[in-house]
């Protein structure tokens, strides 16, 4: 698919109802939505309860133009207190960040501060892909840890091409993963098959979100292609007592 084949769908939801959808998503996941006149600490047992794959992440959030929010467990509130966060994130790339965090709160931490994404409109293309059971055996290893769904594409001989693989966090927000077998990179199938899922996302009620590192032009580019831009938006993952880095 070029970008000259690009289209959005009459069907797609009016981005107010999408945009609806995502602080739902935000006030399920961090206990609040952001907001551009203060940035927002939030202690919450949200952040006790295990994610798309039965791990625990403690202290998550997100920041961009219309604000900070930062969601804590309570069991690390005290590492919080009287912290600025508004000044931590703002205008500050991963290392930036990183470094103002471990001088701020006198602990190592890992930090993750990938892009973080979603679309309200549906690219028109060809429905190139399957939906699958994750323990499909056509499938490589990497998409068969999934919860929300695995949409993949075979050749004639029933060989893997791509796929997409769903994180479902909630009842609304589905995070698309994707990846294609190098034999079949550069053919267009990770742009068709992340939109084809953002589709099948949005027409379910939900909202689809795409969060890459800084520095994966070429999963950017699948994303930009696909209806799913980058509006200055980053995710804040941070584990206290790992000083490496957590990059998406």
């Amino acid at each position: 698919m070029t970008t000259n084949e690009v289209r959005l769908s009459a069907s797609a939801p009016d981005a107010a109802t999408v945009r609806s959808r995502l602080n739902a998503h935000f006030r399920q996941w961090l206990g609040a939505v952001p907001n551009p006149d203060r940035p927002q600490l939030i202690v919450t047992p949200i952040r006790d309860q295990p994610g798309w794959d039965g791990k625990v992440r403690p202290i998550q959030g997100v920041t961009g133009p219309e604000g900070t929010v930062l969601a804590i467990s309570p069991a690390f509130a005290d590492l919080f207190t009287g912290v600025d966060i508004g000044a931590l994130f703002q205008d500050a790339g991963l290392p930036d960040a990183h470094a103002r965090l471990q001088a701020t709160l006198g602990v190592p931490v890992s930090f993750g501060m990938p892009t973080f994404r979603w679309s309200d409109a549906v690219i028109e293309g060809p429905e190139i892909g399957e939906w699958v059971e994750p323990g499909d055996p056509r499938l490589p290893d990497w998409l068969r840890l999934f919860n929300g769904g695995v949409l993949a594409a075979f050749d004639d001989a029933n060989v893997y091409q791509a796929g997409v693989g769903l994180k479902r966090h909630n009842d609304i927000a589905r995070e698309i993963s994707v990846g294609t077998d190098p034999e079949h990179r550069g053919q267009g199938y990770a742009t068709q098959l992340v939109a084809q899922a953002a589709r099948h996302i949005l027409a379910d009620g939900g909202v689809p979100i795409y969060q890459h590192g800084g520095g994966n032009d070429a999963s950017g580019r699948v994303a930009d292609l696909a209806g799913i831009p980058d509006r200055g938006w980053h995710m804040l993952e941070i584990h206290p007592g790992n000083a490496g880095d957590i990059r998406g």
